[in-house]
Order: C-alpha cells, then sequence, then structure tokens
C-alpha cells in the first residue's frame, strides 16, 4: 500500500474544496431568479401563462438532463479541468443572455426559455463535481464529503434567494445603460452577478484543482485523468459487477425526491400570490425570505446527518427522510372552509360584463363588497377567476404553508445527501463519471416533469390534486425502498473487503 503524503491529502482536499465551491455556484445558478422567473416572465411577456412557467423552471433541467451523462463520460477519460471550465463558461454566457431577454419585441418568453436551458447545460458539471468527489475519497471519507457538497448546493439555494432579496431594492425600473442596451434592475442583475461569480469559479480551477484519486481504504490510485507524473498503485478492488438493480433503485428514488421538491419550488410563488393576495414583487421577496430560512435548516440537517449516518447508517436515515416529506406534503392540502381571495382583472378588462350577473355572485362566493381598481396601471392580485379552482377550493393557510416548508426544508436535504452517498458508496472504485451522470440526468428529468405536469395540474384542477398526487408518488418511493432495502450497501461491503 502506499502512503498517502501530507503533500498530496492537502492537494486533494483543495481539489475538493474548489468541487464544493463549483456545486455551490451552481446552485446559485438555478435559486437567484427562481423567485423572479414569474414576475419577470409576466413583465417582458404578457402572452406567458402559469403553464409555460413550468416550461421556463423546467428548461434549465432539461440542458443538465442532456449534459450530465456527456461531461460525465468526458470526465471519465479527460482531465476533469476541461468538462469544468467548458460547462462553466457556458453558464457565464447563458447568465449573460438571460440579462437581455427584454430587449427583442417579440416572443421574449422563447429568449427567456433557451436562456435557462443553456445555463442548466452549464449545470451539468454536477456530474464531474460527484464523480470526483467519490474517486477523490476513502469509504470513511465519503459520507462526509457528500454531505459537504449537498451542503455547499444548500447554501447556494440560501444566498440565491437572498441575493435576488437583496436586488428587490433595484427596483423593477433600475437603471438602463442605453449604449449596451442594457437594463440594470432586479431581474437582470442576479444573473449577471452569477456571471460574474462563474467567471472567478474558472480562474480558480485553473489556479488550484489538480486530480487525485483513492480507492475505499484510502489508498493512492492511478488514474487516467491524473494531470503530470502519474503515483499511486493499481486499485484491483475494482473486479467486480455493479448492482444495477441498486443503482436502478437509488435512481428511481432520487427523480422521487427531486420531483417533490421541483414541485414545490415551482409552486410556491403562484401559489403565494393566489392564497395570499401578494403582488409579484411581494411574492419574490416574503419567499425569498421563506426560502433563505428553509436553506439555512438545511444546512444544518447537513452537519447533523453526517454524524448520525455512522450510527444509524444511511439506509435508515433516507427512510425516516422520505416520511417527513410525505408528513410535509399532506400538511399542505387545502382542509379548510374559507375560499381565496378572487382576482377581479377580468371584470376590470370588460371581458365580463359588470352586471347583476356579479352581484348574483358574490353572496355565493360570500363577499361583502367587492373592491375594483380605478386605476388600469394597478396590479391584480388573488386568485384569479379563469382557474376555476379558486371559486371552489379552500385556501391554504399560511401556517400551513409555513410548517409545510419546515418539514420538506428537513425531510429533502437528509434524501439529497443519503442518496448520493448510497450510489457512490454501491458504485465503488469504478469510474462513476457516466453513473453519476445518469444520476444527476434522472433528477434532472424529475425538473422537468414535475414543473410541467404540476404546473398544469395546479393551473387546471388546484392544489388539493396536485399536492395528493404528490403524496400518492412518495408513498409508491417508500414501498420502493423497502423491497431493495438490503441491497443498498457498499460495493467493497457486497464482495467482503470491508465490513459494513
Amino acid at each position: 500500500d502506499v502512503v498517502e503524503t501530507q503533500e498530496h491529502y492537502k492537494s486533494r482536499w483543495r481539489s475538493i474544496w474548489i468541487m464544493y465551491l463549483t456545486m455551490f455556484l451552481s446552485s446559485v445558478g438555478f435559486s437567484i431568479v427562481i423567485m423572479s422567473v414569474w414576475p419577470y416572465l409576466q413583465q417582458i411577456d404578457p402572452t406567458a401563462d402559469a403553464s409555460f412557467l413550468g416550461w421556463i423552471i423546467a428548461s434549465y433541467s432539461i440542458g443538465q438532463m442532456v449534459a450530465s451523462p456527456l461531461f460525465g463520460l468526458w470526465s471519465n477519460y479527460r482531465p476533469r479541468r476541461e468538462p469544468l471550465v467548458v460547462s462553466t463558461a457556458i453558464s457565464v454566457a447563458a447568465n449573460c443572455l438571460y440579462a437581455y431577454v427584454h430587449v427583442p419585441h417579440s416572443h421574449n418568453k422563447y429568449y427567456m426559455l433557451t436562456a435557462r436551458a443553456l445555463v442548466g447545460f452549464g449545470a451539468g458539471n454536477v456530474a464531474v463535481v460527484r464523480s470526483y468527489i467519490a474517486g477523490a475519497t476513502s469509504l470513511t471519507e465519503r459520507t462526509s464529503a457528500m454531505a459537504n457538497t449537498s451542503a455547499c448546493q444548500a447554501v447556494g439555494f440560501i444566498l440565491g434567494p437572498v441575493f435576488q432579496t437583496c436586488f428587490t431594492l433595484i427596483g423593477e425600473e433600475g437603471i438602463t445603460w442605453k449604449l449596451v442596451h442594457l437594463q440594470l434592475n432586479m431581474y437582470t442583475a442576479p444573473v449577471l452577478f452569477g456571471a460574474l461569480l462563474g467567471v472567478i469559479n474558472i480562474i480558480l480551477i485553473f489556479a488550484i484543482f489538480r486530480e487525485h484519486r483513492v480507492d475505499d481504504m484510502g489508498r493512492q490510485c492511478k488514474s487516467i485523468n491524473f494531470e503530470g507524473e502519474e503515483s499511486g498503485v493499481l486499485d484491483q478492488d475494482a473486479e467486480g459487477n455493479v448492482d444495477h438493480i441498486a443503482v436502478v433503485a437509488i435512481n428511481f428514488l432520487f427523480f422521487v425526491i427531486l420531483f417533490v421538491f421541483a414541485v414545490f419550488e415551482t409552486i410556491a410563488t403562484p401559489l403565494t400570490m393566489d392564497m395570499y393576495s401578494w403582488t409579484r414583487k411581494e411574492a419574490v421577496f416574503y419567499n425569498g425570505i421563506i426560502l433563505s430560512v428553509i436553506g439555512i435548516e438545511s444546512v444544518i440537517v447537513f452537519m447533523v446527518v453526517k454524524t448520525l449516518s455512522k450510527r444509524t447508517g444511511e439506509r435508515a436515515i433516507l427512510h425516516g427522510g422520505l416520511l417527513i416529506v410525505l408528513v410535509g406534503f399532506f400538511i399542505l392540502l387545502p382542509w379548510g372552509k374559507k375560499l381565496p381571495n378572487i382576482q377581479w382583472q377580468e371584470i376590470k378588462n370588460n371581458s365580463i360584463p359588470r352586471t347583476t350577473s356579479i352581484e348574483m355572485l358574490m353572496p355565493f362566493w360570500g363577499l361583502q363588497a367587492m373592491q375594483l381598481p380605478s386605476n388600469r396601471t394597478v396590479e391584480p392580485v388573488g386568485c384569479p377567476v379563469t382557474q376555476s379552482w379558486c371559486l371552489n377550493t379552500p385556501m391554504i393557510y399560511l401556517a400551513q404553508y409555513i410548517s409545510s416548508d419546515i418539514l420538506i426544508g428537513l425531510g429533502y436535504p437528509v434524501c439529497n445527501v443519503m442518496s448520493y452517498t448510497l450510489y457512490s458508496k454501491i458504485l465503488g472504485p469504478k469510474p462513476q463519471g457516466v453513473y453519476m451522470g445518469w444520476l444527476t440526468a434522472s433528477g434532472s428529468g424529475a425538473r422537468i416533469l414535475g414543473p410541467v405536469f404540476v404546473s398544469q395540474i395546479y393551473t387546471h384542477l388546484g392544489p388539493r390534486w396536485a399536492f395528493s398526487l404528490i403524496c400518492g408518488v412518495v408513498v409508491v418511493s417508500l414501498l420502493l425502498l423497502e423491497i431493495v432495502y438490503k441491497r443498498l450497501i457498499a460495493f467493497s461491503v457486497r464482495y467482503g473487503r470491508m465490513q459494513e
């Protein structure tokens, strides 16, 4: 066995920290605009509706789903610096494009769709990050390293909405730089800031990142990715077949985990605007604060789970996390009798006559008085009558919404980090770039289907159907976990090279 030198150890962990930073920036790239996409979309293109919002959110994941296996395959045979730099450069360019989607005179929503898809394509480097960390850590280091990776992702998720909330101070008008047709406002400033962070990340990858690989025991291994003079021993423990049933099961469970969280992310802004009569700016601001607090909760969970997993094991914690997510969505179902406030934009614009028919509907809805804005520039608030369920579905109380946030903020990070940890241990010492690419792609597929289908269900059938469907999906995933529970063990444990 080759003993790792202190210099190699420090270089290895410096490179891992650069991967943490890359994961953080990838998360920021997604979350920094998540709360403002809907109001920005409404501003630049009035033809866009809530259903198209689902496609905007999903476009990020479509790009990531396509890119992840490609970058993963690239990283298996070439120095990882190459896919990391290329992917980050694509994200920087895409963020700049997003800042200019208001310029064209028509089809603006499609430019936004393209920009978000390219940002997602750049985020395909998550597969490279995860595969590198899996190959650069021993089995005993793996859970902690994966938890730290997910924690950096969560911190990015926290700070993204925080940055967005801070940029709301600029306002919707902001400052216009006519020379380059740049409008710096609460919608474009966050993505330009994200582009700046991407440039910094590229510089750090060139300056600090180096290739390292160790086996499950922590011994240095030769790697085709290793730059410069190779050192270490050939990894004899790579012999043996991966349990593909366990691999497929984790891919499905990860799909479900990302699916339910993508639903929650997508619906948060429209739901609060419909239920609590928040304006676009209020919805961005308040949801930014709420999701930032949840993000802080998630980071604490990541720190705790590293210690807890040593006592109970990753499988039991994954089971508990799914149960918590199930309870969180069950609480979010409409239970009361009070209906949400109705938005009267259609009446104001005379698409519904202001006649006795409205007076007849008022007692049915329990309305005592109807306030119609006299100024057409006033932003309408409340649940739009075009969503027919608004007229008969009880509102979700703010206490329900916040309680659900807390539980989902507890369960999701637990499931996320345990999925990645179990997956990397099941794969063992073999190159994991492609496998991690497929896992990331399954999560991206969830982020595609979640927002698109649930935004359709929410728009046409309402929150009761949307969240009932989610509860059913989580129950199915819990049953699958019970079936494959005994197969979710580390590669080295499966072949008797290490004790569980």
